[in-house]
């Protein structure tokens, strides 16, 4: 197995095919985390000679191929609920936090120069706003110079957990998105028009090719594309930017500690200063490894990204864990990964 390193840089990704490791992790999932995930990787081998192969091919399929043990750790972006995890045989747990930000093409159009509130979003994505002079739009944007431009829809066409971020705040905003559409990796979007595309990395570059475009991304994807951000306007009213800031505003509510499975979900949360597409990312491992050996290697990554790779998140505006949150992510490992004997695979001892 060779560490494949994908390095998403102006929409061009280049492979990079180290020497094969032993010691060697698998893991496939989310795209949301992909950009962290691969300077973790890039900075762990460096320090440890060990490799991760990490395919960042959506959530629904990290959760499809981890069930299916085909990779060692599964990535997903839509927490499972402690029901489907007992069922599966998994535990999951929270590496770091980050934002889903709407992003556009619009030309004379910056970065921060366009508001949109949930309804008018949701509306957008109905299908029912068409045009970026759109009354709604120009409501909220009163001096913004916006054109009488098609609005080009873009969303993922993959099972995403970005997508169910994304619809799951509609979903609370929006009743009849709610109800017409609803909250997944996967929907039925409304506008046949709309284009789809594969991952946070599919859908960057279609909005930066396509003029008049909207979608949606994690901001890290936003910041290293170069695209134009908007601002949302949050549950408390005020007109917000998508920052490492307003991400950690968003979470400063929660309690990880009466989380079962730490099945949280942090859109639309309150707070002047929250952003309102705010959320976790997660691993999924199995409870009783296939390899045990490789279960460790992988629990050893995560745990050196928890003590060293807090400065390489906040770079990309990912917000790490709390440290009290990763104390309780340890014991968790150490009390619900066993070998077939019963043993802890990985006693973590701070």
């Amino acid at each position: 197995m060779s560490l494949i390193k994908t390095i998403v840089a102006a929409g061009v990704a280049a492979a990079v095919a180290f020497p094969a490791l032993a010691a060697d992790i698998s893991g496939a999932g989310a795209s949301f985390p992909y950009p962290v995930y691969a300077k973790w990787a890039e900075a762990y081998k460096k320090e440890t000679g060990n490799g991760l192969n990490y395919q960042s091919i959506g959530s629904g399929g990290g959760i499809k191929q981890v069930v299916a043990r085909t990779v060692t750790f599964g990535a997903s972006d839509m927490p499972l609920k402690p029901e489907q995890l007992e069922k599966d045989g998994l535990i999951q747990f929270p590496t770091v936090l980050g934002g889903v930000v709407p992003v556009i093409n619009i030309d004379g159009v910056a970065s921060g120069d366009v508001t949109l509130d949930g309804d008018t979003l949701a509306k957008i994505y109905l299908g029912e706003i068409k045009t970026w002079d759109d009354p709604a739009i120009k409501k909220l944007n009163p001096s913004a110079k916006l054109p009488s431009q098609a609005i080009a829809l873009v969303h993922r066409s993959d099972g995403s957990g970005t997508t169910f971020v994304f619809t799951n705040y509609l979903s609370s905003i929006s009743p009849e998105w709610k109800s017409k559409v609803g909250s997944s990796t996967a929907v039925q979007w409304p506008a046949a028009s709309g284009i789809g595309a594969k991952g946070n990395e599919g859908v960057a570059n279609n909005v930066k090719q396509t003029k008049g475009s909207i979608g949606y991304v994690e901001t890290a994807y936003a910041k290293q594309n170069n695209l134009t951000t908007t601002k949302l306007v949050n549950k408390d009213g005020k007109a917000v930017t998508a920052t490492a800031e307003s991400i950690a505003a968003a979470a400063a509510g929660a309690d990880w500690s009466k989380a079962p499975g730490y099945y949280l979900i942090l859109t639309n949360e309150p707070g002047a200063n929250a952003w309102p597409i705010a959320a976790a990312t997660f691993i999924l491992i199995h409870k009783q490894p296939k390899s045990p050996a490789d279960a460790k290697i992988a629990l050893e990554f995560f745990d050196w990204a928890y003590k060293n790779g807090s400065q390489l998140a906040k770079d990309l505006d990912y917000v790490p864990m709390p440290e009290s949150v990763v104390k309780l992510i340890r014991q968790t490992w150490a009390s619900e990964v066993k070998d077939a004997d019963g043993k802890t695979i990985y006693a973590v001892t701070n």
